[in-house]
């Protein structure tokens, strides 16, 4: 009984413990229930759970209610970070609220690496940090960065006891080839060097979880498979729960998808046969063209990161004063987030506009971009990028000259971006939205596009894989693992969607 073996394993006297839990095998379960029968036994210390997302401190927080908040605490690892670098924050040569700083200069990473060193020289901080959390447990730590470890561990060498769940074949964030390697190395290392054991029982998969137990066991067999670096065979012994659409993408365009009839209609097919459905394509330019393949029928989820919103305060940085710069910035903004609103469309005018000061009276589209124009003149900052932003909605929601085309694809980022306008300071503003979103928690609906790294946690009764063809997913430890990610979000139902002409290296088809 291996999950009986797992118990017994992280109650035992070992110093580190590390369990490889494939997805969807009851690695949460497991660590609550640990924390259930140890957090109340540590007196006035307490167990401390790293998670790295949000997402999944949230479901810790749900499966170990019940516990005193004083015996137990669950955060990010990013978040436990940051406190201790509030406190010595002046040593580090950082901001009294690093978060902040952290979320406007995307620099989470950096205080990680400044941190790790400090602990290294100052071995009084985690001594006194063990002796807080005498039991740490380590959620998803195949995610955690070398600098991650090196801090989890100083605090283990002054007495912590580890209990470590991860999954090698989970690890999606070292795209780079020898990056992946070294990943895999290291975790693989961690094991060697520690008491080890295994879940293997499908229970993402079972009836009570309303699953499909047959294709809990195709996806446990197709992780062996992508792991001992062989192709996954999907020319025979299917469940009926997995299924193979052909469908040639003729598209020219880079991520773009265009699919001719009569192959188009198992497609659609598909997608209007389940009520609850993910769509997972391997980046964000396919996300987007699926999309519009499916005339913006389907929203797309947007995790809880905001790529271009954190792009937009980068250049908000940079405008200082200068209107010109701030059309620019809201130009490459709208660029990102909705179709429609190119410089060709619309950031060559609205320049032009700029530079001249509005000087000319227009009609139509030209009045509507020189309107945006002089609300950036009158605030070249901020204020005026997310109140011109609003006007833009306004002009999309009437179909205003010229904007009746424009197609919003990612909503929150849109709408958080008008919220700016609120703030004194940017980055003080986008701080606070990042931090709301986290305490929100948003969940996709119900039938959705995404990247598989923002389904990365989730889970669907029905996953449709799109585009599986090699630049999607090639052999590589990165590709594999990709596409492994994508496979186990489904329950009950699972398709891959490849083409006839270079389909990916993983497939035998």
């Amino acid at each position: 009984m291996p999950d009986h073996s797992v118990f017994n394993l992280l109650r035992s006297e070992e110093p580190i413990v590390v369990i490889e839990a494939p997805a969807g095998c009851g690695k949460t379960y497991q660590g609550a229930e640990y924390a259930h029968d140890i957090a109340p036994t540590l007196g006035n210390a307490r167990m401390l759970i790293l998670t790295h997302t949000n997402a999944a401190c949230d479901v810790f927080e749900e499966r170990t209610r019940g516990i005193s908040r004083n015996a137990v605490e669950i955060r990010t690892i990013d978040a436990m970070i940051c406190e201790i670098a509030a406190v010595y924050h002046k040593v580090l040569d950082l901001p009294p609220d690093p978060t902040v700083w952290a979320y406007t200069h995307n620099g989470f990473s950096e205080i990680a690496a400044r941190v790790a060193v400090f602990l290294k020289k100052n071995q009084a901080v985690p001594a006194a940090l063990a002796r807080r959390y005498p039991i740490i447990v380590c959620d998803e730590h195949q995610d955690a960065s070398p600098d991650h470890h090196q801090i989890i561990m100083a605090i283990h060498g002054q007495g912590a006891k580890l209990r470590i769940f991860g999954d090698r074949m989970q690890s999606i964030y070292a795209s780079n080839a020898k990056a992946a390697e070294q990943h895999r190395a290291r975790w693989e290392a961690l094991v060697a060097s520690a008491a080890h054991d295994e879940l293997d029982h499908p229970h993402r998969w079972t009836k009570d979880a309303e699953g499909c137990s047959e294709l809990g066991e195709w996806v446990l067999s197709a992780r062996e498979t992508l792991l001992a670096n062989e192709p996954l065979d999907l020319t025979s012994a299917l469940p009926a729960s997995v299924k193979v659409i052909v469908a040639e993408n003729t598209s020219p365009a880079r991520g773009g998808y265009r699919v001719g009839w009569p192959q188009r209609k198992p497609l659609d097919d598909h997608l209007n046969g389940h009520e609850e459905l993910f769509v997972l394509a391997s980046g964000n330019e396919l996300v987007r063209s699926l999309r519009s393949f499916w005339n913006r029928k389907v929203p797309i989820w947007e995790g809880h990161t905001r790529d271009a919103l954190s792009t937009l305060i980068a250049d908000i940085q940079c405008v200082d004063g200068d209107a010109v710069k701030a059309g620019e910035a809201l130009t490459r903004f709208m660029s990102s987030i909705a179709t429609g609103f190119t410089a060709s469309t619309h950031g060559n005018t609205l320049k032009v506009e700029i530079e001249c000061g509005c000087a000319k009276a227009r009609k139509g589209k030209p009045r509507n971009i020189q309107n945006l124009a002089k609300m950036l003149l009158a605030e070249p900052n901020h204020v005026g990028i997310s109140t011109a932003i609003t006007l833009i909605e306004s002009f999309i929601t009437s179909s205003a000259a010229g904007f009746a085309d424009v197609k919003i694809d990612l909503k929150r980022e849109f709408w958080e971006a008008q919220k700016l306008a609120q703030y004194a300071d940017a980055s003080q503003g986008y701080a606070e939205i990042t931090m709301h979103r986290s305490v929100l928690r948003p969940k996709p609906l119900t039938k959705t596009l995404s990247t598989v790294h923002k389904a990365k946690g989730l889970e669907c009764s029905n996953t449709m894989i799109m585009h599986c063809d090699r630049g999607s997913f090639g052999d590589t430890i990165y590709g594999r693992c990709k596409l492994y990610v994508a496979l186990s979000r489904a329950k009950s139902s699972l398709a891959f969607v490849l083409p006839e002409t270079n389909p990916s290296p993983l497939l035998k088809v």
